[in-house]
């Protein structure tokens, strides 16, 4: 049995990570824990940063972004104490990443930053990922870092039709 609410938190996260083959960011699995009234933001941020220190879960910062992946510790974990989750939670957690999963994946598999080279411009890194392979990676060099910018914000509703229009120009 569960001796402290904390610890059910932390469950749910590792039970999120291991229902989806991507990522998912702090703000993915606020949107969840926050919007099913499990706890508050402050509890969450504890229980994420909690798996964090303890090697349960890594994390991947991308702009202002943070990605979690479950490490191999944290699937141990989560099967040894997978049934202190009630099926209820399972299933409000099933059912929200059933409903939510193609823009979840969208949104993790879709990643875009930059970074400011020694010649003192700005390198933008854009890629779609499909798992863990790359469909498309795109390294654009910009003057200003608010060209950077709009390109990350700007890749996310356009790789499609970026990838769309590359495939189509080099296979004709």
């Amino acid at each position: 049995m569960i001796e402290s609410p904390l610890t059910l938190y932390k469950l749910i996260i590792l039970y999120m990570l291991n229902k989806v083959t991507f990522p998912l960011s702090n703000s993915q699995i606020s949107e969840f824990v926050l919007g099913a009234e499990y706890t508050d933001y402050f509890h969450l941020q504890q229980a994420l940063n909690d798996l964090r220190d303890s090697g349960l879960v890594t994390t991947q910062r991308v702009r202002n972004t943070t990605n979690y992946h479950m490490t191999e510790k944290g699937l141990d974990t989560l099967e040894f104490f997978k049934g202190e989750i009630s099926n209820d939670i399972k299933a409000d957690i099933d059912t929200y990443l059933k409903a939510n999963a193609y823009e979840l994946r969208n949104e993790s598999s879709t990643q875009a930053d930059y970074y400011k080279t020694t010649s003192h411009e700005f390198e933008v890194h854009c890629t779609v990922t499909e798992q863990t392979e790359k469909l498309i990676e795109v390294v654009l060099t910009v003057p200003t870092k608010e060209a950077a910018e709009d390109i990350c914000d700007n890749w996310s509703g356009k790789s499609q039709e970026v990838y769309a229009f590359l495939m189509k120009t080099l296979m004709n």
